[in-house]
């Protein structure tokens, strides 16, 4: 399972946005276009499509973790 099939799969499951998406990777100032992740939900063989990487990934999941939990709060 590729980056771009599992971002489309908890893009669907999560019911997000594109503005969604972009907010929660601003959670850790992480600067993406909604046109960049719109190549990215693409199929294939579009010829718009670019492959997710994983740096794409891991800020999404960071920033998802702090959208559902809250900051990280330091004792």
């Amino acid at each position: 399972m590729s980056n771009n099939d599992i971002m489309k799969k908890l893009r669907v499951a999560l019911k997000f946005t594109d503005d969604d998406i972009v907010e929660i990777l601003a959670l850790v100032d992480f600067k993406v276009t909604k046109t960049e992740l719109s190549a990215i939900f693409r199929k294939e063989d579009h010829p718009n499509f670019k492959p997710c990487g994983d740096q794409l990934l891991r800020n999404f999941l960071n920033g998802l973790i702090i959208y559902k939990r809250g900051p990280r709060t330091r004792h």
